[in-house]
């Protein structure tokens, strides 16, 4: 008994020192050991976060990881994928924090069809400098398909292809993204961008590259986030082709999404809400494919 006490009371020992080192109130002394953080974690909302190395000054190290079914990508995304495509969204993003207002970030994000082996890979590299509420990030991006080959039907009717375009070869993309956070629970996004889609050889255009641009608006609000998207292209300037430089073909999406609290999430929207031009007509439907695409979809973590 005398023994076990002995040892007890050896164990408190450095805790007693270190009460009897901190002279300041007893709550400041719990705050600052709450606040500091293990040397690894893992969060798994909405994806998986490790931090991988993690500096005294702030700096920091992290790998994120996601997989979501086909249409999962964010709705400000520079291509938009058809959201009844059978298939997957695998992304993985290395980010390092330089200090506590500055970020910079690379990653690469794979889109795969459940019956064909083609698959559409893309990366990202940029950085992001926030300040209080407002934040501001630039990136590039591109984005190719593996095989030159038409990208494969899914359901009849529907050509899953990226914008629409069914004969999509290879992209590279500007971005630039804002936030201005309203309070702790809410938020407003903006998001922009221009860039240019190669075409694969023998597409049913007759060009060979269009110019894209994109605007995004978005608000959120807890769980709740909404997002209106509009995407414009036309043949580039100066390339030879059937179709006039001036000709653009114009789309807005449109979606809302809510987070519900057993780690799932439903989204609700319309592809191709309101569209405008005269996209060439083809056995296989216009082209670039501008129906509109009414959905529903619900996305469970496990």
């Amino acid at each position: 008994m005398r023994r076990a006490l002995a040892l007890a009371i050896t164990a408190l020992l450095p805790l007693s020192a270190a009460a009897q080192a901190w002279t300041g109130d007893s709550h400041d002394m719990a705050a600052r050991l709450l606040a500091q953080q293990p040397d690894q974690m893992a969060e798994v909302q909405p994806g998986v976060a490790v931090p991988l190395w993690r500096g005294a000054d702030g700096r920091m190290l992290m790998l994120r990881a996601d997989d979501q079914p086909a249409g999962g990508l964010a709705a400000d995304a520079p291509l938009t994928f058809s959201v009844v495509d059978a298939g997957s969204v695998l992304s993985s993003n290395l980010q390092y924090r330089l200090g506590p207002s500055l970020q910079a970030h690379a990653g690469v994000v794979e889109h795969s069809w459940g019956n064909a082996p083609y698959r559409v890979l893309g990366s990202e590299v940029g950085a992001t400098y926030s300040a209080g509420r407002y934040s501001l990030g630039l990136s590039v991006g591109a984005d190719t398909a593996n095989g030159a080959a038409r990208l494969p039907r899914v359901l009849p009717g529907a050509l899953p292809g990226v914008n629409g375009l069914s004969s999509f070869g290879s992209s590279a993309q500007l971005n630039a993204r804002g936030r201005v956070a309203l309070d702790s629970h809410s938020g407003i996004d903006l998001g922009a961008s221009v860039g240019r889609i190669h075409l694969l050889p023998g597409n049913l255009l007759g060009v060979d590259m269009l110019d894209q641009k994109a605007l995004s608006f978005g608000v959120d609000r807890g769980p709740l986030s909404g997002s209106l998207v509009g995407r414009v292209m036309q043949p580039s300037a100066g390339i030879p082709g059937a179709y006039s430089p001036d000709r653009r073909w114009s789309s807005i999406d449109f979606g809302v999404t809510w987070k519900l609290p057993w780690q799932g999430q439903l989204s609700v929207g319309a592809q191709n809400l309101w569209s405008s031009g005269t996209p060439a007509n083809t056995p296989a439907g216009p082209e670039p494919d501008q129906s509109r695409t009414p959905y529903v979809q619900y996305h469970q973590d496990l």
